[in-house]
């Protein structure tokens, strides 16, 4: 039985062809889908000598579930790194890391929404514990437009321990609850950060809460009392990413 995965849609396929077309085993296309969207996958795959087959629709229906655009990679298996690269990528930062841990997020929609905004924001990685967390699949890379495939996605065993790690290498940990007393705009995110999101409904675990140095709130003006894990995430990491460039005059 094949262990290679399928990943779909046009902006998935064209970043693995762009950044590992050494796991693209083969690419479908569907039948009259001769557009100039698809000739940058064409051209990618030309280049890397993948073979295209043309195929129906509505066979490229039953193999995925969501909006496949007519185009569809096979690939060899997903790639997430354990904690050595989350060291090795501290390692080689030069400039004060900015990370991103999702605890409990289950969603891979929210998963990929995730990493494409920490690719967006300059996150140095995505941190995720291994048990109770979407992992990458072709759901996730699909949301991702091609993010999946730049940001590193570190599954942990203990996030508790990580958190640890962290900070011990001057890491400062950054969580985020509704009841918290500090304002996310009035927090200095400027140096080394781990910015923690809570899981969907439930927020942060009270061992991973215990391990933040700094808890913070978005302000919130209207009727809802929270927003969408992968919106917040967002607000969050751009406004990260404001203070520093404000900071290094960028």
């Amino acid at each position: 039985m094949s262990d290679l995965e399928k990943v779909f849609g046009l902006h998935a396929v064209e970043a693995l062809l762009r950044h590992h077309p050494r796991r693209v085993k083969r690419i479908w296309l569907a039948e009259r889908r001769n557009d100039p969207r698809v000739q940058a996958v064409l051209e990618l795959a030309a280049q890397a000598r993948i073979g295209v087959t043309s195929c129906e629709r509505r066979e490229m229906d039953e193999w995925v579930e969501g909006v496949h655009q007519g185009v569809v990679a096979e690939v060899s298996p997903s790639q997430v790194w354990g904690e050595p690269m989350l060291d090795e990528l501290l390692d080689r930062s030069e400039a004060p890391p900015l990370l991103l841990v999702l605890d409990g997020v289950t969603d891979p929609h929210n998963l990929g929404a995730c990493l494409r905004t920490a690719d967006a924001a300059g996150a140095l990685a995505v941190i995720v514990p291994k048990d109770k967390s979407a992992t990458l699949n072709a759901t996730v890379r699909k949301v991702a437009c091609g993010a999946a495939e730049v940001v590193p996605l570190v599954a942990v065993t203990n996030l508790a321990r990580t958190l640890e790690k962290l900070q011990k290498r001057g890491v400062w940990i950054v969580g985020t609850a509704g009841e918290a007393s500090q304002e996310l705009y009035s927090q200095d995110l400027s140096g080394p950060i781990a910015l923690v999101m809570g899981a969907e409904g439930k927020g942060m675990r009270r061992l991973t809460r215990e391990h933040c140095d700094y808890l913070v709130r978005l302000p919130m003006a209207g009727s809802v009392s929270s927003l969408n894990v992968s919106v917040a995430t967002g607000v969050c990491l751009f406004e990260a990413l404001r203070q520093r460039r404000a900071t290094s005059g960028g």
